[in-house]
């Protein structure tokens, strides 16, 4: 692992920035809207009425912005490949940690995907980690690790502290998996719109077959707040953050572009905060800033020489 020349001021180029923040503002909401689509609902079944929605949505995008769908046998597959992982293994394995975990706590150990997303750069993508990165990512995980023990010592959700972890964890690394192979060399061939408009339809397939097998026939709920949060969940949490995100690890490279994650928990802390009843002990908040400082810490790490 080598230094080289600051990257910092790449954050600051507006064509970065902006959707950088975009993508944090939406997603640190969505943690709680999440809350709302599970319990009556068997989880599964939520996960698979958000994609429902989302892939005639991003379809319709891809065509307004006259991308081409035509991926060809290659890109199919890797449509395929982060379909299943992205949106079936992440999405499903999140909507169950939610059960069990508040959904800050959540959002912060996704925000942790910047380690998986290095590691797995580094392996698949021979993109170099330099060793501000993995120091500040240590940090950030030692402040997760107070978090996570604050959390069992409340359990607010019935005490499956360890079971909401091992889930949040699962979905981390499909979401990693995802995040990485889009980035490789037949993912940059592709318009990012055709691209994510056939990975959401694979999704939605293998949502529909897991929801099904899972949980039954489908469960259709009536009440307009579910359907307004799924929306919600769809269009903005979904059609409109996956081009903006997929497009920055393009740019960024993937452990960098993990780290709207930072903004992203100070969001979902925040909401978790006012409207589940979060309770800030001193350990959970030397965690946050814990956590926080190291993300801060791996961000402001220099680009390696190439």
């Amino acid at each position: 692992m080598t230094e080289g020349t600051e990257a910092a001021p790449e954050f600051m180029k507006p064509a970065i920035a902006l959707p950088f923040l975009l993508v944090a503002l939406i997603w640190g909401s969505t943690w709680f809207v999440i809350t709302g689509q599970i319990g009556e609902v068997p989880a599964s079944w939520s996960v698979a009425w958000r994609f429902v929605l989302a892939t005639p949505a991003m379809f319709l995008v891809a065509v307004v912005t006259r991308k081409g769908l035509k991926l060809g046998r290659a890109g199919q597959i890797l449509a395929f490949a982060v379909g299943a992982a992205q949106f079936c293994g992440n999405y499903n394995f999140v909507y169950r940690a939610e059960m069990h975990l508040t959904s800050g706590i959540v959002a912060v150990m996704i925000g942790l995907l910047l380690v998986p997303n290095a590691i797995l750069a580094r392996v698949l993508l021979k993109q170099p980690v330099t060793w501000r990165f993995a120091i500040g990512s240590l940090i950030a995980i030692g402040g997760l690790a107070l978090l996570l023990l604050h959390e069992a010592h409340e359990a607010p959700l019935g005490g499956k502290v360890l079971l909401g972890t091992v889930f949040a964890s699962i979905a981390m690394m499909c979401a990693s998996v995802s995040n990485v192979i889009q980035a490789n060399e037949t993912g940059k061939a592709l318009p990012m719109a055709s691209l994510l408009a056939w990975a959401m339809l694979y999704g939605t397939i293998c949502d529909l077959v897991v929801a099904y097998v899972l949980a039954g026939p489908p469960v259709i709920p009536t009440e307009p707040a579910y359907w307004l949060g799924t929306a919600y969940l769809a269009i903005l949490g979904s059609v409109v953050t996956f081009p903006l995100y997929y497009t920055l690890i393009r740019q960024l490279g993937a452990g960098k572009a993990a780290y709207n994650g930072v903004a992203v928990i100070i969001i979902a802390m925040f909401i978790s905060t006012l409207f589940e009843g979060y309770r800030w002990s001193p350990l959970a908040i030397s965690g946050a800033v814990l956590a926080t400082v190291g993300l801060v810490v791996a961000l402001r790490a220099r680009s390696p020489s190439r």
